[in-house]
């Protein structure tokens, strides 16, 4: 049966954007390859369709067909398998009857009787004949919204397994996307018959029609689709059934992998259950379709599942026949954490010798290192890529340094306190667990950011750029190498994988924390998309500089903040000056310094107000230039000056320049943020130049680690409690045991 919808004209006069070429016959390997998808079926299954109390499940369906006309209006041929004819017509013959009851009792008996009505089996192929064509209306109301058209397919195993009729569904298929039209296809459970049981997915070319999942299979193959997305009620794939103990999402399935699952029941409403779905999705697959399988109920991700899966994001399970030679990311966070763990055992010797073997390599394979870096920056042309001898050697004097400290971080006793007789508390330090780091251009963080991460007991997961491929991996073999001193390799892994930033960001079961190290926008795209994950970073760099009326210091602390590598996040971008200063002959050099270095200055309202000509006017002054520009203002008083860098700055790092110490210390107390100097440049706020040997990025974060983050903010701290058979009850009134809770004096260097 086919039915033909209302289309609006200009699909019909235009017809699809054939953007997306793409020759059938073999299945993406990889996710990020989904976005080359044109040819696209969306199967609904009856949970995702359909509420628990059988009615439609209006919202979530309105999703999907948001959904479904965006990647249509781009150019791509989408279908829908659906199911909900069956539960919609069982709502729909239910109101029925229990309304002719209703009408019937209250004729014969006079009262309306409704809760002693028995309402009987309604048999599903009547409930389908009911329910299909309401089904179909809806789907025809929602998708007239976006000013697309639908058709209506109904087919049955016989008309697969028919020749002609194959060839006649197929052509007719082809036609309607080739008119830019939306086929929306489904068993025709009015007259179908039942289904032989085992007689389906008996190879390539026989497949019973046996329910939507195998319908949506055959159709996908059928059709030469790019792509077959299976919603259902689970996130996706799991290696045994959702909710019972060790049960794990499947990232990527591979054919190989059968062996692995363990399947529970099938679905509340459906014919088919997930052992069904996979059957389906490897006989696609094994046509040439691309398989996901997920979740269309899940009220935070229905709205967009569809697209994410389209644009190559980890949602749900990706069915691949290519498996990678290496480990996957999961697994890499595994093998981390494994490893982590015995890396937190180790001595702090033992740490501290792993460190002080990386400075070692750092500098004994120097022309290898700098010959990876040559390459990358011949193919990627970016100056910050470029490490040199003497940023070596820098690089191994500040992990020197910090092999030295951190010899009194893991297991070191803040706090004990005898809570009462012969029961003593301590609380120590022990790492934070399995550590995230993105970096951009930076090569020279790798070696940094793993010194910390060992003198500190953490695993390490590091995500660097692309452009920087060659230099990161000769640098992640030389930690390696040194890891291996102690047998802990695999605690610092290389993520070198397809995976985008926003897929690492959802890996809230195995990434304890991630730090970003890059531009403000990489530290808010992380933020915006970490899923449950704390993110260490600051949003932005807004730095101030203050000069006060009393300010009477050399003007190259100016240029020092703004000049001295402009791009980074500590770099001065606003000018704060007192209005007494502002026609002073120090104002005038500080002007002539800044244009002799080629910055471009904005003006801000007051300081516009002052100027007899008209500069280029700053558009906010909530702006990180991250390049030789800055705004210049002026204030009325040092008080206005805090005013101003608590409303328009970040709280990353302010500098006062005065000779006035009371109002000096005003300025160091007042200023909320992670930085604050007096009479210094702001490019001091870095984890090498305060003493901490190396930084895993600044933070602006009021939680935990603040400022230039090194050893310290890599550390948090647990409970260890040692009695002698001591209950709660035995500190009740009618116990016989007090609380003492007295402070016991922890000697310097004392570790648990």
């Amino acid at each position: 049966m086919i039915q033909y919808l209302p289309c609006h004209l200009s699909s019909v006069l235009f017809g699809p954007f054939y953007s997306l070429p793409r020759s059938h016959g073999k299945s993406f390997a990889h996710r990020s390859e989904l976005k080359q998808a044109k040819r696209i079926v969306v199967k609904l299954g009856s949970a995702v369709v359909t509420r628990d109390e059988c009615g439609l499940a209006l919202g979530r369906l309105a999703s999907i067909v948001e959904q479904v006309a965006m990647l249509q209006n781009q150019g791509r041929e989408m279908m829908i398998v659906t199911s909900g004819a069956v539960a919609f017509g069982k709502q729909r013959l239910r109101h029925e009857i229990l309304l002719s009851q209703s009408v019937r009792q209250a004729l014969h008996s006079g009262q309306n009787r409704l809760k002693d009505m028995a309402i009987p089996v309604l048999e599903a192929r009547a409930c389908a004949a009911a329910g299909q064509s309401g089904l179909m209306a809806l789907y025809e109301a929602m998708f007239t919204q976006y000013s697309t058209c639908t058709a209506q397919i109904l087919v049955t195993n016989l008309d697969f397994h028919d020749e002609q009729k194959r060839r006649n569904l197929n052509s007719t298929l082809h036609e309607l996307l080739r008119m830019n039209i939306v086929p929306i296809i489904n068993t025709n459970d009015a007259v179908v018959a039942p289904t032989v049981p085992n007689s389906d997915l008996q190879g390539v070319n026989v497949i019973s029609i046996k329910d939507n999942d195998s319908l949506a299979a055959r159709l996908a193959v059928e059709m030469k689709a790019d792509l077959l997305i299976a919603l259902s009620d689970v996130e996706g794939l799991y290696n045994s059934p959702p909710g019972t103990d060790n049960s794990k999402l499947i990232d990527i399935f591979y054919p190989g992998d059968q062996q692995s699952i363990t399947y529970g029941t099938k679905s509340r409403l459906g014919l088919g259950g997930m052992e069904a779905k996979v059957k389906a999705a490897l006989w696609a697959l094994q046509g040439g379709t691309s398989v996901v399988i997920a979740n269309g109920t899940h009220p935070k991700v229905t709205g967009h599942v569809i697209t994410d899966i389209v644009e190559g994001k980890k949602v749900g399970t990706f069915f691949s026949e290519v498996k990678p030679a290496g480990p996957t990311v999961e697994q890499q966070a595994e093998m981390a954490r494994h490893a982590g763990r015995t890396l937190a055992f180790l001595h702090p010797d033992q740490r501290g010798e792993i460190i002080c073997r990386l400075a070692e390599l750092l500098t004994e394979t120097k022309d290898e290192i700098l010959s990876a870096n040559k390459r990358d920056m011949e193919l990627a042309l970016i100056n910050r890529l470029s490490l040199s001898s003497a940023k070596l050697n820098s690089l191994a004097i500040g992990l020197r340094q910090l092999s030295v400290s951190s010899k009194d971080s893991v297991g070191r006793v803040l706090r004990r306190t005898r809570v009462a007789n012969n029961l003593e508390l301590e609380q120590i330090t022990v790492p934070i667990g399995v550590l995230l780091v993105i970096f951009e251009s930076r090569p020279d963080c790798l070696p940094q950011v793993s010194a910390l991460a060992i003198a500190s007991g953490n695993a390490l997961l590091l995500k660097g750029g692309k452009e920087a491929s060659n230099t990161n991996k000769i640098l992640h073999q030389l930690t390696q190498e040194a890891l291996s001193m102690h047998g802990v390799a695999d605690a610092i892994q290389l993520v070198s994988t397809r995976e985008e930033v926003e897929d690492l960001c959802r890996l809230d079961k195995l990434i304890d924390l991630i730090i970003p190290r890059g531009s403000s926008e990489l530290v808010r795209d992380i933020q915006t998309a970490a899923k449950g994950i704390p993110v260490l970073g600051h949003s932005e760099g807004i730095c101030h500089v203050y000069i006060d009326s009393e300010a009477s210091i050399d003007k190259a602390i100016i240029r020092d903040s703004k000049c001295d590598y402009p791009a980074a996040c500590n770099a001065m971008e606003t000018l704060l000056i007192h209005k007494d200063f502002l026609r002073t002959p120090m104002f005038d050099q500080i002007i002539d310094t800044l244009r002799a270095d080629h910055v471009k200055i904005h003006a801000g309202p007051q300081f516009a107000s002052y100027l007899t000509f008209s500069p280029s006017e700053v558009k906010s002054l909530r702006t990180e230039y991250g390049d030789l520009e800055c705004c210049i203002e002026v204030v009325d008083s040092m008080q206005d000056a805090v005013d101003h860098i608590h409303k328009y700055g970040s709280a990353h790092t302010d500098v006062i320049i005065t000779e006035n110490e009371e109002r000096a210390e005003q300025f160091l107390q007042q200023v909320d943020s992670a930085c604050v100097f007096w009479n210094a440049s702001s490019r001091f706020a870095d984890g090498y130049r305060f003493g901490l040997g190396a930084e895993v990025g600044i933070s602006t974060a009021r939680i935990h680690a603040r400022g230039p983050v090194g050893l310290e903010g890599l550390l948090t701290t647990k409970w260890v409690l040692r009695g002698d058979g001591h209950t709660v009850a035995d500190f009740s009134e009618q116990g016989s045991m007090k609380y003492l809770h007295e402070n016991i004096p922890v000697p310097q260097g004392s570790f648990n």
